[in-house]
């Protein structure tokens, strides 16, 4: 028998007696080929998939099939997709240059400069003459030289960090649940922790053998150990204890007042009382979705994009990047929730159709509730207004469902066998929750309840629940109103309505605010648990120098939550920056002096939206001396604010005749951790790391050797 000629690429398709359906198969294979060549010229490009796939089952082994799939998925923005077909194409056909030029576009739209150029380079040795990959190779060769120059110039501007080749993640640091996400291949990707879940409840839980325990195993054991297990953090964090009287009543962990009037958590650890900021608990959540990211990529994670809610102040904004830092991350930004939410309906938006946007972002979480109002045009998101209440949300409704449950049950039995006992209350604020959530497909819930020998055990309705929290979802509406009225905007000016966060699966809370914009229907695109987290790694991927068609052309121009403004006599506050105001931004205004003769005025810098400083936020103070000599009210002083893309608020005073100038740069430090106590608690956090790693392989040793089960 004379050899067979050795061919590149598939083997053309034979018929034999022993496969006498094969060329049925290949009839059948380009009938669906020719219909899906016609689904693509008409921009049908989802039936094009539908077509080619049904090909390729049929005829597994033709390059052809692949490649016109890749170009499908290619038009519909599925990038990763497109690069596998292609390169499946490539296994098939490799000396075909069209499979590179597939690869090529594939890789450059996902973000894989590299990838990309080798692709083209490899399909121009095949086919050297071609305008198309000559053209191609020339395209992503300056965008790989565009993308370096601003890779440097962020490291430049970050204090000379190298930023090549390293995850930023997305970083959802939620009150009930948070989540973490990254850019990767050309999409947002959420990330699962060791238990497959997507998100972690943000709970932390030290146990009597002292082993400390974050996430679902501390949510788990916590009517049994209420006393070491914290929660709700978020809700404290940033804020003065005299402030946080309502979170903490509720709180069965001791709470008390610290240094400078701060609240910190005094916990019994390993039999001894510790105490712990605020900012030391949300950084062992910090750390536990650090390490989920860290076991997903297989690599060490030092950068991150944290979120907080639109109307975090600036204390609860610095305090979160000092639970940042505690956690071992470099924090490269602190976004607003609604904004990265914004982002991911963006991109969403991108793959069905371009068009110029007003969008209401109602994000309704655990603990906390932000409204903005956003404009989309062409990939750049305006933040036109912000609203919202950090002290509302699902565990508000837990607390209104509990406290229904023990006055309905004292009742019954003549006493209150919840108040007072923190394991029973736990157990009640569990099973409320649980209900709540049944509520939402479901028009009735049994409450079940075991304190002792007491069994409670009730039936509640969703018509209960509603009418129960009817105050507090109308307190949702109050914030919708008010960014409407910031903007200037009428309901029929809003185009989409963005439903964020887990509490908006509450039907009521859809209903009110469905009927608020007449009908009109509420955007559920966006997944409610994971589209913050999933904007974060967007803009974690855009602050890393990561550039791709996907995130090119997106812009965030964000604003000030809060009113920013100088204390005049008498404690009054005057706005220089009022809220709503796009940053960067510079606003001046002038004051003069209240003596005769006064040489030196007092600076002192607020935040909020009371008239009185007293109900306001001090961010710092500094002084002027030199003034002009002269009667009260005659000197003119220029005072400036100027705050930049970082949140960085310089503040400058000028006397405009002698020219007098004092000026600070506030890191808006009030209440904030030294250097010296952010290193004690890295290395206290460390340490604690360290001992819960220990007991981990204590652990696993011991089942190794059947001394234990679960």
């Amino acid at each position: 028998m004379p050899p067979k000629r050795k061919q590149s690429g598939r083997k053309p398709p034979t018929v034999t007696k022993d496969d006498p359906g094969r060329q049925a198969k290949r009839d059948a294979a380009l009938v669906h080929k020719t219909a899906g060549n016609e689904a693509f010229k008409t921009g049908k490009f989802e039936e094009g998939v539908n077509h080619f796939t049904l090909a390729i089952l049929e005829d597994p082994e033709d390059h052809v099939f692949y490649s016109n799939r890749s170009a499908c998925f290619a038009a519909l923005n599925q990038f990763t997709r497109a690069a596998e077909d292609a390169s499946k194409c490539i296994e098939l056909k490799p000396d075909w240059s069209k499979g590179y030029s597939r690869l090529g576009l594939a890789l450059f739209s996902k973000g894989d400069l590299k990838g990309a150029q080798k692709a083209y380079a490899d399909g121009l040795a095949i086919e050297p003459t071609s305008d198309m990959l000559q053209e191609a190779l020339q395209e992503v060769r300056e965008a790989k030289k565009k993308a370096d120059e601003n890779r440097k110039k962020l490291e430049k501007e970050m204090g000379g960090v190298n930023l090549e080749d390293e995850y930023v993640v997305g970083i959802d640091l939620g009150t009930t649940f948070s989540c973490v996400a990254v850019w990767k291949e050309g999409e947002a990707q959420v990330l699962a922790n060791v238990e497959g879940d997507r998100t972690t409840p943000s709970w932390v839980a030290f146990q009597d053998d002292g082993k400390r325990v974050i996430g679902d195993q501390a949510k788990r054991q916590a009517a049994a150990n209420p006393k070491r297990t914290l929660f709700n953090i978020k809700r404290i964090i940033g804020r003065q204890y005299s402030e946080c009287a309502e979170e903490i009543k509720i709180m069965p962990f001791n709470v008390k007042e610290g240094s400078g009037g701060k609240p910190v958590i005094e916990v019994e650890v390993d039999g001894t009382d510790k105490e712990f900021a605020p900012e030391q608990v949300s950084a062992m959540v910090l750390m536990k979705m650090k390490e989920t990211a860290e076991k997903a990529l297989g690599c060490a994670i030092k950068r991150a994009v944290i979120t907080v809610p639109a109307y975090f102040n600036d204390a609860q904004r610095r305090q979160t990047k000092d639970a940042g830092a505690i956690a071992g991350l470099e924090v490269l930004r602190i976004i607003n929730e609604p904004t990265a939410a914004a982002l991911a309906y963006g991109l969403d938006r991108q793959q069905q159709e371009k068009k110029d946007n007003t969008i209401l972002v109602f994000d309704l979480g655990g603990g906390t509730f932000d409204v903005s109002l956003l404009h989309l045009e062409s990939g750049v998101f305006t933040v036109l207004s912000t609203a919202g209440d950090t002290h509302l949300g699902g565990e508000d409704f837990d607390t209104d469902i509990a406290n229904w449950v023990i006055k309905e049950d004292s009742k019954k039995r003549g006493k209150d066998i919840f108040t007072g006992d923190a394991r029973a209350m736990r157990k009640l604020r569990s099973a409320a929750e649980k209900a709540k959530i049944a509520l939402s497909s479901q028009k009735s819930a049994n409450i079940e309840v075991f304190v002792g020998e007491h069994e409670v055990n009730i039936t509640f309705t969703r018509e209960t629940f509603e009418k129960l929290c009817e105050p507090t979802f109308q307190r949702c509406l109050d914030s919708v109103k008010r960014v409407l009225g910031d903007a200037s905007k009428k309901k029929t000016d809003v185009d989409d309505i963005v439903l964020v966060g887990g509490s908006t699966r509450v039907p009521r809370v859809q209903t009110i605010l469905q009927e608020f914009f007449d009908g009109k229907p509420l955007c559920k695109s966006v997944h409610p648990d994971e589209a913050v987290a999933y904007g974060a790694a967007v803009q974690g991927a855009i602050l890393s120098g990561v550039r791709d068609r996907a995130t090119q052309s997106l812009l965030l121009v964000d604003v000030i939550p809060l009113s920013l403004g100088v204390e005049c006599e008498g404690k009054t506050f005057a706005k220089v920056v009022p809220r709503n105001t796009s940053v960067p931004c510079k606003k001046k205004s002038e004051f003069t002096t209240v003596y005769d003769y006064q040489q030196e005025i007092d600076v002192r810098i607020f935040e909020g939206e009371r008239t009185n400083t007293d109900g306001n936020h001090l961010l710092g103070e500094f002084q002027i001396n030199g003034i002009e000599r002269a009667k009260q009210g005659e000197p003119k002083i220029e005072v400036c604010f100027e705050v930049n893309t970082n949140g960085l608020l310089t503040v400058t005073a000028r006397d405009r005749v002698t020219g007098a100038e004092a000026n600070v740069s506030l890191q808006h430090d009030r209440g904030r951790l030294s250097k010296e106590e952010v290193d004690r608690m890295c290395a206290e956090a460390e340490a604690m790391k360290e001992e819960d790693d220990e007991r981990e392989r204590e652990l696993e040793a011991a089942m190794g050797r059947g001394e234990t089960s679960y």
